[in-house]
């Protein structure tokens, strides 16, 4: 290379910057609306009208100032958007050989504050299929549906 021979660096564009959404299949959404802002803190978009019969609805975590995300390209927490589905429709989760068979949660939500998050579930009798200790504690629970999920302390 020249001394005067200029480095070009082509800027490149990511092809993916985050997760928007997961939707999430449950028998009735407006229960389940209460359900996961009961126990995670999820939030209804501010544009939906939340009533009996509903068959999607769109749950957001707000800030710490209590608002809601706007959608972006860097949407850090992901949106879930409850579908009603029949139960063959499928629920969120798996089994594998590596944990023994046991349900496997299809998404890890995180947390600064387990015990306590822990201890809510118990009180309004959440499913806790699993408490376990990787890179920081991880519990494993169903919402009433059967979805799987993960949480975890890092």
């Amino acid at each position: 290379m020249q001394e005067n021979e200029e480095i070009k660096v082509e800027e490149k564009l990511e092809d993916i910057t985050g997760i928007t959404c997961i939707y999430v299949p449950v028998n009735d959404v407006y229960e389940s609306i209460k359900w996961y802002h009961k126990n995670l803190g999820y939030q209804p978009a501010i544009n939906d009208r939340v009533e009996p019969g509903m068959v999607m609805a769109v749950l957001n975590v707000p800030d710490r100032n209590g608002n809601l995300p706007s959608p972006g390209l860097r949407q850090v927490v992901p949106a879930l958007f409850l579908h009603k589905s029949d139960a063959e429709g499928g629920r969120l989760g798996f089994s594998w050989s590596l944990d023994s068979g046991n349900p496997h949660a299809m998404a890890c939500f995180i947390t600064p504050r387990i015990q306590e998050l822990i201890e809510r579930f118990k009180e309004n009798g959440v499913n806790i299929i699993g408490e376990r200790v990787t890179s920081g504690p991880n519990i494993t629970f169903a919402d009433p549906d059967g979805n799987i999920w993960e949480v975890w302390q890092p």
